[in-house]
């Protein structure tokens, strides 16, 4: 029979574990779970992050307001599974939290949030997650299938987006400094100087 999670310490953290599980931790902490694995998120969002990410959801709104596509922001689950893997909670390893992302198959989207790849991730680096966003969720993403992948560093003032190519491989463009365009949605140009001031 499964048990309701209060406390962190009731999980092995070397165990593994799948979205059904998460669905019954009721925990302080935030966490995600990829392929399996608990990571810890890093403590609530620094004031200059938060701004960030509201700028950057208040200019992606925008354009997408009259669009198929939907912006979500974090706290959001995406269940993210292997291309022609099963989808049921049991069989799912990997649930994460991005940013923000931009759906643009209403298929995908359920009471619980986002089961697939969203077309557009979103991840702003803070001093605790650099290695895990730039690392583990750049093979995550390019694998899981989402077309384009935007890691924003704050402290260099730059976006560094990724595009998936035809063989499924992310390919990296030149770093955004002054004007953000994505590939993919050719006609969604975001001034970084607003963003980053």
């Amino acid at each position: 029979m499964s048990t309701t999670i209060k406390d962190i310490n009731q999980l092995d953290l070397n165990g593994t574990y799948t979205y059904a599980d998460y669905l019954l931790w009721r925990l302080e902490e935030r966490l995600e779970l990829i392929k399996g694995k608990i990571f810890k998120m890093s403590p609530a969002p620094n004031v200059r992050h938060q701004k960030i990410s509201g700028k950057l959801h208040l200019e992606m709104g925008m354009f997408f307001k009259n669009h198929y596509c939907q912006v979500f922001y974090a706290p959001f689950d995406v269940r993210l599974h292997k291309k022609n893997s099963q989808s049921s909670d049991t069989k799912i390893y990997t649930v994460v939290q991005p940013d923000l992302c931009v759906i643009c198959d209403e298929g995908k989207l359920d009471e619980k949030g986002c089961l697939g790849a969203p077309d557009l991730i979103v991840e702003i680096l803070s001093p605790g997650n650099s290695r895990k966003e730039m690392d583990i969720k750049f093979e995550l993403y390019e694998e899981s299938g989402v077309r384009e992948y935007w890691l924003v560093e704050p402290a260099e003032n730059a976006v560094f987006a990724y595009v998936l190519n035809e063989h499924g491989t992310y390919i990296g463009l030149k770093p955004a400094i002054n004007i953000l365009q994505s590939a993919i949605f050719p006609d969604l140009k975001i001034d970084l100087e607003q963003i980053f001031k």
